[in-house]
């Protein structure tokens, strides 16, 4: 199979053009750099994407906090993980980078608060 990706990982945007098969890459050109030729592979491989959400939170300013993995996860598990986010709920006051859920469905990326928000007296 051939597939054309863009990569995103500095101002270039290399169009990377990648040969592959179920489990390898065979031919690879077009990255003008290691780290778009690591994003090229890694995203035929095993593409991996940032989960951004919210969560419910009780007697803060605002009805909902703002969340997301501190790392990249498997793009086959983003709606599990977003199961695991719909099923719980912040009590502020909650400080960013706090940990809300940790090892979310085992992907070893942790969901965090991205805002703090202090608790409305």
């Amino acid at each position: 199979m051939k597939k054309d990706i863009v990569c995103i990982t500095c101002p270039r945007g290399c169009t990377v053009h990648v040969e592959y098969d179920k489990n390898r890459i065979i031919a690879m050109e077009g990255y003008t750099c290691k780290r778009g030729a690591e994003y090229a592979k890694n995203e035929i491989l095993e593409p991996k994407r940032m989960v951004t959400s919210s969560v419910k939170i009780e007697n803060a300013k605002y009805p909902v906090l703002p969340c997301k993995t501190n790392r990249p996860v498997r793009k086959d598990l983003m709606f599990d993980v977003m199961k695991e986010v719909c099923k719980i709920e912040a009590h502020a006051p909650v400080k960013q980078g706090e940990v809300l859920i940790k090892n979310v469905c085992g992907t070893d990326a942790d969901i965090i608060a991205t805002q703090t928000l202090e608790k409305v007296k």
